[in-house]
């Protein structure tokens, strides 16, 4: 994996919208704060488009992340946000004067096309928080942008998770990936998909039915994801549904019986994704999981 340069003031952060539309008022709070800690900010042209439902029109919101890929002097991208539109412009994207000059890219939900990318490429990523949740109901920063201002500074981290009736534990350490499991699943079978083979994968998701959530673990199951594992970590599943017919088993429940054959340590119920809390995750960077009776510890090793 490539090991990308720390962030410190002065460094150039470029915001880019690569799916889903954004109003002005939930991105310019965060402007103003990334400026007061000493960065250059630049927003690209067509942040604040709007064609229907995305950013921009495909050319225009491709435009703007090759623009900011392209930049030399860019040391990382945020996304202002997900929502859907990525895979219609990850083909547009061309990658090579980025490997020239890689920086941090940030970002979560449907951005999980790009970590998928970029971690082929060998380029970090950090699935963390995106402008418009910078902030507590207090206007202070919240935690989720403090774990993710940690990583693009290079500083070490690490996190305590409460103990889980469904947890295995057990140790391990990988390079981590994964992201929103609806995106993921959605890869396969494509250049953008993943090797899970001895790392520890991260998934997360909102608004899916149960019965769906059954049959994406089960193509993940049956494509080989869960086979060589080194360790898995389950984030939130926020406002799933179900039928009028119950399903009949919880997401935790569907995942439990997914990998009962396996024998890695299994962490369920890691604060990342679509609730309240979304602490910032490296994909791409090694990993220490340690799942106990007494609760989850994941730990960042140092390059």
């Amino acid at each position: 994996m490539i090991t990308l340069q720390p962030i410190q003031p002065g460094s150039t952060i470029r915001i880019v919208s690569p799916a889903g539309k954004i109003e002005e008022k939930h991105v310019m709070p965060a402007v103003k704060w990334l400026e007061e800690q000493g960065y250059t900010v630049l927003l690209g042209e067509h942040v604040f488009a709007q064609h229907f439902q995305f950013a921009g029109a495909d050319e225009q919101r491709a435009a703007d992340v090759q623009e900011a890929l392209d930049d030399p002097d860019c040391d990382a991208i945020i996304c202002s946000r997900g929502g859907y539109g990525t895979v219609r412009i990850i083909e547009r994207l061309d990658f090579s004067k980025f490997l020239e000059n890689p920086k941090w890219l940030v970002g979560f939900s449907d951005i999980t096309i790009l970590h998928s990318r970029l971690h082929n490429l060998e380029v970090p990523t950090i699935h963390g928080v995106m402008p418009r949740y910078f902030f507590d109901e207090s206007g202070q920063p919240c935690e989720d942008l403090t774990s993710m201002m940690k990583l693009v500074k290079g500083e070490g981290i690490s996190y305590e998770v409460d103990a889980n009736e469904f947890d295995r534990p057990g140790v391990a350490s990988g390079y981590l990936v994964g992201g929103n499991l609806s995106i993921v699943n959605s890869l396969h079978g494509t250049k953008y998909d993943i090797d899970t083979d001895g790392k520890i994968l991260f998934l997360e998701d909102i608004d899916e039915f149960l019965y769906h959530t059954d049959r994406m673990v089960h193509q993940l199951k049956m494509s080989g994801k869960f086979d060589k594992l080194a360790g898995l970590i389950l984030g939130d599943f926020t406002d799933m549904k179900d039928n009028e017919s119950p399903f009949g088993q919880t997401v935790h429940e569907i995942f439990a019986e997914a990998v009962k054959d396996f024998n890695y340590p299994v962490c369920y119920g890691f604060p990342g994704g679509h609730d309240k809390k979304n602490l910032a995750l490296a994909f791409g960077r090694e990993w220490e999981l340690e799942v106990a009776e007494s609760g989850t510890s994941l730990r960042l090793k140092e390059d």
